[in-house]
């Protein structure tokens, strides 16, 4: 049965490009406390088993900062993604979903997403104990491991430069420092190659 309080989903990953379905309204906002980055290994969309890619994933600042030795933006705390409205008829349909989708240990969890009326919303925040997380990883290493993963869903560096396309056109101060350094940091290994078929 449909919950009384709107079923609202934040997206900070794919979901920015690639929507869950029925979705009735969405907005652009932010969270305040939280690091959006590319520390989730992906063996069935954006890698494989054998050469895992690596995905997004949405952590509590002072969870990331045990994690954080080698990041290269340890001060950043703002994530910007589209909280989506669900049709309350398919709310059950979404969530299962979901689970699908974001599987390899996540949490649940109710947050403000300013920018946003009555801004209370459902987030997926990823468990640092989950085996699929990596910590931190250097710049270039990370750069690296993208540039060269290939999924399932396609290429690795595919995903980062939809991801960051999508965040730069959420609203005119919405920013990923992080993100958008590791998109300069594949483009340059693009052009290294010679390859123009970037996203």
């Amino acid at each position: 049965m449909p919950s009384k309080t709107p079923y609202v989903v934040f997206g900070y990953g794919s979901l920015i490009f690639k929507p869950p379905p029925h979705v009735i309204s969405q907005v652009p906002g932010f969270l305040k406390g939280y690091v959006r980055r590319f520390s989730q290994k992906s063996h069935d969309h954006r890698g494989t088993s054998e050469n895992p890619g690596r995905v997004t994933t949405l952590i509590h600042k002072e969870d990331w900062d045990h994690f954080s030795g080698s990041d290269a933006f340890p001060d950043e705390d703002v994530v910007w993604g589209i909280a989506y409205t669900i049709n309350p008829l398919y709310e059950s349909e979404v969530r299962d979903y979901l689970d699908y989708r974001e599987k390899d240990g996540y949490t649940l969890e109710t947050l403000d997403v300013y920018t946003i009326e009555d801004g209370i919303e459902n987030v997926v925040v990823h468990n640092v104990y989950n085996p699929s997380f990596v910590g931190s990883e250097p710049l270039a290493a990370l750069a690296d491991r993208i540039w060269r993963s290939v999924g399932p869903s396609g290429k690795n560096k595919d995903y980062l430069y939809q991801l960051a396309e999508s965040v730069r056109k959420l609203a005119p101060a919405s920013f990923d420092s992080h993100l958008f350094a590791l998109e300069d940091r594949v483009r340059e290994l693009d052009d290294k190659s010679g390859d123009k078929t970037q996203g």
